[in-house]
């Protein structure tokens, strides 16, 4: 019988209350003894009891465990845990003395060891410990070179060790270096020339601090500026004579933007530092030196618990930081301990508990104020995660309340507000604080549209309000129905905007009736001139078919464009203006406008959909996605597709799915490593086969041989691994391939099962005979690409292989009928970024590819050293991640980072035939002339034809 707990002490608050409901939960299940709890649980008997024992709030990973060990519902308790750990937090803020005023970026100057979420500046250099090698290699790199990326992903530390690692050593040199920092901000170009010219006239060497270059995509809206940028930094640097080194802070997901420029590429080469995870003793010294520098302790436990918190994983700094500098103002005396960390909210839930302090300190207005600046001040990524976006303070609305939200949220350090500018402390936040990706997730298009308004707003002032710059047409009426919706989150300037886009359209439509009435008035007179002029007769009727004709090529075109942009708000009105548009001229452009509106769109995930793969039948589809679960869908040609299960499981982005040939077993890798095979003979009742855990790193590819016994595995750890499958029950590691210098992004099987394609961040190919894939032979190397390859696929009869990448050489053509002596075809170029996938069609005669462009583009590939552009598929509001014909060829499935799966038909004719059987309610008169107002009104769609 188990033994009875001591009854709770203390006051009635909310640790006593969760501790009771656990006490409850446990009662409910039977009162199991604790030494049953920590078997099934994995904790020992003292952490479980010590949960539910009412003294401090346990960890979040103990309370799900005690949770799950009782056949609780996690989700339910860890949404009580998050309440009451902000409870606790609000109640220990509120209990601390107000502290003095102080510049809301400010952090270690002020007596506190940890600066929190903002980047260490030159100041805190005292308090910057753990990075000293990394910042040795960086020196040694920039004596050597004249040009220096620091490439490293979001919250790595880039910025701080540019600002209290490298510049403190470079002042302290004799003579001491001139150094200038600087960010890009939206316009980059003046900031670098104010910064050389400012060094012309002095002596000495500059080095020029590009901090967060990846502005310069995301801010900088001309990309004209922005090549001229590029091209001053590099020529400054590298003019004969200079006196001028350049050094890049670049985030690692814009990397491949830096590959469109020669001049980049060209410089980089040999000139990266990469910021990659801290190790356990760079950790440790990261988290005590600056204590012990301020005359306190931490405590082991909590050492030891940050520290396996944060080995390994390059992104956690930020969250590092600010969870020390919460715990410190929770300190025992002159100690930090592990209590402090937990009342904190532990690693993650520090940061979001802050920022909900922040926002549960609001009104009601000034909560609404709160959410449309933090959306305000990210960059929506297109096929890159979302990025901070510093803005100048005028840009947002001048009122007592935004003060208010603008200043609590810089004393919290969640805004620094700087120079005229604001801007998020750090993109942690945006990972870390729940309701702030709700907002982003939730309005993702509204929030793209409020975007391109204010930057249109904002171009229209700098063009001193010409009205050449304003919108029309459907631009024009997106944004009045983003002002109608939401007035209070629109700036002066945009609100001028809009105003002016209106009265300008009014006027625009009385000029057009004028001319109207005067070109009837001509048509007339010409009339009469005809019926004078007789022997005219047929050169007129020419002529006046050449005007109508010219005049139906540029009404189509622009009707194209407007389709495009109402395809995801009212489908059925779009696709009746492509057909018009199509029928009026039949352009490739028309065309492709067409297909793209006809495509079957799916909110598929609650994130991004990252891969796909149809089941050899064909009648299902996988998919995975970033909201850590992939999922089955029943499909019936390009109808939409029938949800028919969660694969759940996987502690991290599913990045990888792939079936094998019989059908009946699906693999789902992941960014936490693991591999699972699962059993899906009855998709609505899935079950996990067995788990593969040896790959090392993220898993990002997955493919079986045609034989059904062989599974490669690839992931950032730069090798392949070859499963024996034959029981998917049971599966043994044959063998890992070695050889590419980075993360393998991709692995594909020939038809025939003998050779294995790999594709790597190292820029190449790699093909290995795998005819016994215990032992492996290398086969040749492909190599001409000028970045990292993410996709390969062999065309079904063998002999051509497909590889895609970013830059130039996007996508690679090969021979490979002789895979030892593989010989280029052709370059398939007109993407204009990165392409992430590509595959052929059942038949061979077609390839696919989806790009970050946000299209998914059809080549003819029937004469392979010959290919052709067919199709470009511009449905998709953000990057296109993956790719997938149906086993029949009849569906071209893809997926996109908007979180939606699309399905287009690929019998053109077919799908231009059926396409009134795709639309709504027949256009109306009052649609009609807003969209087509010289063009006398015919529906292309009678009502018999048409269904919802």
């Amino acid at each position: 019988m188990a033994r009875k707990e001591r009854p709770l002490e203390g006051e009635d608050g909310p640790l006593r209350q969760f501790a009771a409901a656990l006490r409850r939960l446990r009662h409910e299940a039977g009162s199991p003894p604790y030494r049953d709890l920590a078997a099934r649980a994995h904790y020992s008997v003292a952490t479980l009891s010590g949960a539910a024992s009412g003294r401090r709030l346990p960890s979040l990973d103990v309370t799900l465990s005690y949770v799950r060990a009782c056949g609780g519902e996690t989700q339910e308790w860890e949404r009580r845990w998050h309440a009451v750990a902000a409870q606790l937090s609000a109640e220990a803020s509120e209990s601390e003395p107000e502290p003095e005023e102080e510049d809301p970026g400010e952090g270690g100057a002020h007596g506190t060891p940890y600066v929190g979420l903002a980047a260490f500046r030159t100041e805190d250099a005292g308090l910057f410990f753990g990075r000293e090698r990394l910042l040795e290699d960086f020196l040694a790199t920039l004596a050597r070179q004249r040009v220096v990326a620091l490439v490293g992903a979001s919250g790595a530390g880039k910025s701080s060790l540019l600002h209290a690692g490298l510049l403190p050593r470079l002042c302290a040199r004799t003579p001491p270096r001139s150094v200038h920092v600087l960010t890009p901000g939206p316009h980059p170009l003046g900031r670098v020339r104010q910064a050389l010219d400012a060094h012309r006239s002095g002596d000495g060497e500059l080095v020029l601090v590009v901090d967060q270059f990846e502005e310069v995509f995301t801010v900088c809206a001309d990309p004209d500026e922005r090549a001229r940028c590029i091209t001053a930094l590099v020529e400054a640097a590298r003019s004969p004579g200079s006196r001028c080194r350049v050094v890049l802070g670049v985030r690692a997901d814009f990397y491949a933007h830096c590959t469109r420029y020669d001049a980049l590429v060209e410089v980089l080469r040999d000139a990266q530092v990469l910021v990659g995870p801290m190790s356990a003793a760079e950790l440790r010294r990261a988290v005590v030196e600056p204590a012990r520098r301020a005359g306190l302790t931490v405590e082991g436990a909590l050492q030891a618990t940050l520290v396996a918190h944060a080995h390994g994983q390059v992104g956690v700094l930020p969250l590092l930081s600010h969870a020390l500098l919460e715990t410190w103002r929770r300190r025992r005396g002159a100690a930090l301990t592990l209590d402090g960390f937990h009342a904190a909210g532990g690693f993650e839930g520090a940061l979001a508990q802050s920022a909900e302090t922040l926002y549960g300190s609001l009104s009601a207005r000034q909560q609404r104020l709160a959410q449309q600046i933090f959306v305000h001040l990210i960059a929506l990524g297109e096929g890159t995660e979302d990025t901070k976006r510093p803005v100048a303070r005028e840009e947002l609305n001048q009122d007592a309340d935004t003060a208010t939200v603008l200043a609590r949220a810089a004393r919290l350090r969640l805004l620094t507000l700087d120079d005229g500018r604001v801007e998020l402390t750090h993109e942690a936040l945006i990972r870390a604080w729940p309701r702030l990706r709700g907002w982003l997730t939730d309005d993702r298009e509204r929030l793209r549209l409020h975007r391109r308004l204010t930057d249109a707003a904002r171009a229209w002032e700098a063009l001193g309000r010409d009205s050449g710059a304003l919108y029309r047409g459907t631009r024009l009426d997106l944004a009045r129905d983003l002002a109608a919706t939401r007035p209070d989150g629109l700036t002066t300037g945009e609100r001028a905007f809009l105003e002016a886009s209106t009265a300008a359209e009014a006027a625009a439509g009385n000029t057009a009736r004028r001319r109207a009435r005067r070109l009837r008035t001509l048509v007339a007179l010409l009339a009469a001139l005809v019926v004078v002029a007789g022997a005219a007769t047929t050169q007129a009727v020419r002529a006046e078919d050449e005007v109508t004709r010219q005049r139906n090529d540029a009404v189509a075109q622009n009707l194209a464009d407007s389709a495009t942009d109402l395809a995801n708000t009212e489908p059925g009105l779009a696709v009746q203006l492509s057909l018009t548009a199509y029928r009026l001229s039949p352009t490739a452009k028309t065309r492709d406008g067409l297909a793209s509106t006809l495509m079957t769109a799916t909110p598929a995930h609650a994130k991004e959909v990252l891969a796909l793969a149809y089941r050899p039948d064909g009648r299902q589809l996988a998919t995975a996605s970033g909201d850590h679960t992939a999922r089955l869908w029943r499909m019936h040609g390009t109808d939409s597709p029938v949800a028919e299960a969660t694969l759940s499981g996987h502690g991290d982005d599913v990045r990888a799915v792939s079936y094998r040939p019989d059908g009946r077993t699906l693999a789902t890798g992941s960014a936490d490593g693991s591999v699972r095979l699962w059993d899906t003979a009855d998709p609505s009742r899935p079950a996990v086969l067995a788990s593969l855990t040896g790959q090392g790193g993220d898993v990002r590819s997955l493919a079986f041989s045609p034989d059904g016994r062989t599974l490669a595995t690839s992931g950032t750890d730069g090798g392949v691994g070859l499963w024996d499958v034959t029981d998917a029950a049971r599966p043994a590691l044959l063998t890992r391939l070695s050889g590419h210098r980075d993360a393998v992004r991709s692995v594909a099987f020939s038809p025939d099962g003998r050779t294995l394609a790999s594709a790597g961040e190292d820029r190449t190919v790699r093909l290995t005979d795998v005819a016994d894939p215990g032992r492996p032979q290398p086969l040749a190397v492909l190599e001409g690409h000028d970045s990292a390859v993410f996709s390969v696929a062999f065309g079904p009869d063998g002999h051509t292989l497909a590889a895609a990448s970013g830059g130039r050489t996007a996508i690679r053509l090969w021979n490979v009928t002789d895979p030892r002596r593989p010989a280029p075809l052709a370059v398939l170029a007109g993407h204009t970024d990165v392409v992430g996938s590509v595959v052929f069609s059942p038949d061979g005669r077609t390839l696919a590819s989806a790009s970050d462009d946000r299209t998914v583009r059809v080549w003819s590939v029937a004469r392979p050293a010959h290919p052709g552009l067919l199709s470009t598929l511009t449905g998709h509001l953000t990057a296109v991640s993956s790719v997938a014909f149906s086993p029949d060829g009849a569906v071209l499935a893809s997926g996109g980072f908007d979180a939606t799966v699309r399905l287009a038909g690929t019998d053109e004719a077919r799908v231009i035939a059926d396409a009134c059987a795709h639309t709504g309610p027949r256009i109306t008169r009052a649609q009609w002339s807003a969209h087509l107002p010289y063009v006398a009104y015919s529906p292309p769609c009678s009502g018999l034809e048409q269904r919802r």
